[in-house]
C-alpha cells in the first residue's frame, strides 16, 4: 500500500509547525486500512439513546452556560456563538426602486443601527445567500453585495440550498464563528423575484426538483405539495377518522374536505398574525371560508394557502462571546443547529421506520411506512440534531415559539409532526386544539389551547412572503426580537410578543423536503 503520508508531506507539515496526526506516518509498511464508509445507525432506538439522559457520555457533557453536567446536551468542539443584531427590509411583491445590492445594504444598515459600536473593520467575513442567479440576471451577485457593503477584501462565500438557502446561510455563519475562523460574521440574504413573470418564476423554482423526473411530471411546486398532502390526508385521516366509511370515494372526499378545512385555519392564523407585522407582504383579516373560496391552484391547495414570490433582504450578525460583550448587553445564544437531507426525487423516498423523538415509541408507528411522500424525514433529522445540541427532549415544553417554513399550509401541519410537536398523524388535531395559535389574537374560531407553542407569530411565509435567500434570515431576525423582548419596538405593537420568551426555533425547508435546517436560539438573561 502507498504511504498515507510520505516523507515529503511529513516534512512539509513539520516545516509549517503542523503536527502529523497519529497513524498518518510515512512508513511503506503501513498496515492495510479498511476505508469503507460505515454509516451510523440512525434507527429511532439509537437516536433516542443519543438524546437520553442516561447515555454513557452523560457525565462528560456540559451545559454551554454554567459548565454543569447536562446529560442531554452533548459535548462538542467549537466556541459559543451569539446573535447580536439583525435587520430586514419590508418584503413586497416588488421593490422596483432597489436592486439587490441596495436591498442588502438597507437590511445591513438596519442591523448596524442596533449595535452602534460595530465598525466595518470588526466584520471578519460574510456569507451571502440567494437562491437563483436567474432572478437577478447576474452571476456572482454575492461579490457585488460584498463590494457594495464595503467589505472587500475580506472573505465571502455564496450560499444556495433551495428554499432553505437563508437557513443554511445562518448556519454557515454560525460555523465560521464557532470554528474560530471569525469573531464576527455577517450573514445577508436576498431575492429579487419580481424581475421575471410569475410563470417564469415558478419554472425557476421548480428547477429545485429532479429535472429528469419530477419536473416533466408537474413543473411547479404547488403540484408536488398537493400530491404530498393528499397522501398525508390518506395516511392520517382516511385510515383513522374516516376508516368507518366503506365507500372509498366518499371516504376520501370527506377526509380531504376535513383536512383542507383544518389547513385553512393555519392560513387564517398566519394572515391574521401578520396584521401586526409591518414587514409582512400579505397581512389579511381573512376567515376560513375566504381561504377555501380563493382560487384553486392545485387541489386541494387554494391561493390563500400558498406563499408568494417576493423581493426582500435580511441580515444577521453573529459573534463570538467576547465580541458580543463589546457590542450589546442583550445578545441571543445560538444554542443548537441541525441539518437533514433526503432524496431529490419523491419516488426514491424509502418506506422504513420512523426516527423517534424521546417521547415516542416504536409501537406508535408499527403500521406506518415512513417517510414515503407524506412526511419530511429531513425535517425530523434536522430537528433531532438541533434538539440534541440544545439539550431539548420535549420541544413543546422547552420551546416558547417556532418560526417555521410554511410555504404551504399543508407543509406547516406536516412539519408540526416532523419537529415532534405532536406525533405523526396528530397534526390536524394539533391545529384543532389551537396549540400553535397566539392567545391574544381573534381568529374567528375557538382555539382552546392557544399559546401552548405559537408557530409563526410573525405570519410565516404565507403572510410575510418568501424572497428565498432572505427568508431563513428573516426568521432569525424575528426570533431574535422575540427573545430580546423588543417586538413592540420593531413592530410598533406588542401584540405578537411572546411573554417572557426564553427559547425559540427557526426552521428552513428546501425542495420537496430534500434539505432542512433547524436552529435553536436562546435568550441570555442577566
Amino acid at each position: 500500500m502507498a504511504p498515507i503520508a510520505g516523507p515529503d508531506l511529513a516534512s512539509s507539515w513539520a516545516r509549517r509547525g503542523i503536527p502529523l496526526p497519529e497513524g498518518l506516518g510515512g512508513s511503506e509498511t503501513e498496515p492495510e486500512q479498511d476505508n469503507r464508509y460505515d454509516p451510523p445507525n440512525l434507527s429511532g432506538r439509537q437516536l433516542r439513546c443519543c438524546m437520553s439522559p442516561s447515555g454513557p457520555k452523560a457525565s462528560r457533557r456540559r451545559d454551554v452556560f454554567s459548565g454543569t453536567p447536562t446529560p442531554s446536551s452533548p459535548s462538542r468542539p467549537g466556541r459559543r456563538v451569539y446573535m447580536v443584531s439583525g435587520g430586514v427590509t419590508k418584503f413586497a411583491k416588488a421593490h422596483p426602486a432597489m436592486d439587490f445590492r441596495l436591498m442588502c445594504k438597507k437590511a445591513f444598515d438596519a442591523a448596524r443601527e442596533e449595535v452602534p459600536n460595530l465598525t466595518l473593520d470588526m466584520i471578519d467575513g460574510t456569507r451571502v445567500s440567494y437562491f437563483s442567479d436567474h432572478f437577478s440576471r447576474q452571476l456572482k451577485a454575492g461579490s457585488m453585495v460584498q463590494d457594495y457593503l464595503g467589505l472587500n477584501p475580506r472573505g465571502s462565500v455564496r450560499i444556495e440550498w433551495g428554499g432553505a438557502t437563508g437557513g443554511e446561510c445562518f448556519q454557515a455563519a454560525y460555523e465560521a464563528v464557532a470554528s474560530g475562523r471569525m469573531d464576527t460574521c455577517l450573514a445577508v440574504g436576498y431575492e429579487t423575484m419580481s424581475r421575471v413573470a410569475t410563470w417564469k418564476g415558478n419554472e425557476f423554482i421548480a428547477l429545485a426538483s429532479d429535472v429528469n423526473y419530477d419536473f416533466p411530471l408537474g413543473g411547479f411546486y404547488t403540484g408536488y405539495y398537493a400530491l404530498m398532502v393528499i397522501r398525508h390526508i390518506y395516511e392520517y385521516l382516511r385510515r383513522t377518522k374516516f376508516a368507518h366509511i366503506r365507500d372509498e370515494r366518499e371516504a376520501q372526499r370527506q377526509a380531504i374536505a376535513y383536512g383542507t378545512r383544518v389547513m385553512a385555519k393555519v392560513s387564517v392564523k398566519n394572515h391574521r398574525n401578520a396584521l401586526y407585522n409591518p414587514y409582512a407582504q400579505y397581512p389579511k383579516n381573512i376567515d376560513i371560508e375566504g381561504v377555501l373560496k380563493s382560487e384553486m391552484v392545485s387541489y386541494p391547495l387554494t391561493r390563500e394557502q400558498i406563499c408568494t414570490m417576493s423581493d426582500g433582504s435580511a441580515a444577521v450578525i453573529l459573534c463570538s462571546e467576547e465580541r458580543a460583550k463589546e457590542l450589546t448587553d442583550r445578545p441571543v445564544l445560538v444554542k443548537g443547529v441541525g441539518c437533514g437531507t433526503d432524496t431529490m426525487r419523491l419516488a426514491d423516498r424509502p418506506f422504513g421506520k420512523v426516527l423517534l423523538m424521546p417521547h415516542e415509541k416504536v409501537s406508535d408507528y408499527e403500521s406506518l411506512k415512513y417517510p414515503g411522500v407524506h412526511s419530511f424525514r429531513a425535517g425530523r433529522s434536522a430537528g433531532l440534531e438541533a434538539y440534541r445540541h440544545a439539550g431539548i427532549t420535549d420541544p413543546v415544553k422547552e420551546l416558547d415559539f417556532i418560526e417555521l417554513h410554511d410555504a404551504y399550509s399543508s407543509s406547516e401541519i406536516q412539519t408540526y409532526e416532523d419537529l415532534g410537536l405532536c406525533k405523526y398523524g396528530e397534526g390536524y388535531d394539533f391545529v384543532e386544539r389551537g396549540d400553535a395559535f397566539l392567545k391574544n389574537i381573534d381568529y374567528g374560531f375557538e382555539v382552546p389551547r392557544a399559546g401552548t407553542i405559537p408557530v409563526n407569530p410573525s405570519g410565516g411565509l404565507i403572510a410575510c412572503g418568501h424572497p428565498v435567500g432572505a427568508t431563513g434570515l428573516m426568521q432569525a431576525v424575528f426570533a431574535f426580537w422575540q427573545l430580546q423582548g423588543t417586538i413592540a419596538q420593531h413592530f410598533g405593537s406588542d401584540k405578537l410578543q411572546i411573554p417572557n420568551a426564553r427559547r425559540g426555533a427557526i426552521h428552513s425547508h428546501a425542495g420537496t423536503g430534500s434539505s432542512v435546517t433547524v436552529s435553536i436560539l436562546e435568550a441570555v438573561r442577566k
